[in-house]
């Protein structure tokens, strides 16, 4: 938990409520929070799912891992403390990004339950949505796909802290949804997300 450093700051409410936003957007905020292996898909789902709400006339966006630390959090590296600040940072956004009523898709491995769960509570405390998507892919099919030659690099010790490799990945326990992707195509995955966020009301039908 991130210590508050910042003195003498109030929080300033502003005159346009959630709902007004909502009704604007004619969609209801939300962060859907994909979590897997390196690998697994989880972006090419996300940005799938991105492309065709968009396409149907949501406003969607997805915070992909890699993207975010070319900015944002570019001065973090992949010990466990810089981990663990990359995802309270994003966390942070994506709340920020769903309380303006954007569907928001981020796509970070976030290999630590402990770190999954405070995102999960800093939404819940201010009643916005927040669904954990487990994109369940082995290890060896991770590892086979290997898209940026990540994997062959962390056997060779050529990058430490490798989670599934050098560093573990802890899986989450209760999940709104679990993807295997080893057996879906992303757009079958995509569907699937879609249809449960159909499903709890946060899209219409």
């Amino acid at each position: 938990m991130a210590k508050q450093v910042a003195t003498n700051i109030t929080w300033h409410e502003g005159h346009v409520e959630r709902k007004d936003r909502e009704t604007l957007l004619k969609q209801q905020g939300a962060t859907i929070w994909f979590t897997g292996l390196s690998g697994s898909g989880k972006s090419t789902v996300a940005f799938t799912i991105e492309h065709a709400l968009v396409e149907r006339g949501h406003l969607a966006y997805v915070l992909d891992g890699d993207n975010i630390r070319h900015g944002l959090n570019k001065n973090l590296g992949f010990s466990p403390e810089d981990r663990n600040e990359n995802i309270r940072r994003i966390g942070q956004v994506a709340k920020l990004f769903a309380d303006t009523g954007v569907l928001t898709f981020t796509s970070f491995i976030s290999p630590y339950r402990v770190d999954r769960d405070q995102a999960r509570k800093i939404h819940e405390e201010i009643g916005l949505p927040f669904i954990e998507v487990f994109v369940s892919a082995p290890l060896e099919v991770c590892e086979k796909r290997d898209p940026k030659g990540l994997y062959q690099k962390a056997r060779e010790g050529k990058i430490p802290e490798f989670t599934g490799i050098s560093a573990p990945y802890e899986e989450p326990l209760k999940p709104e949804i679990v993807l295997d992707v080893a057996k879906l195509s992303p757009q079958e995955a995509a569907a699937e997300v879609i249809n449960y966020l159909t499903e709890r009301k946060l899209l219409p039908e």
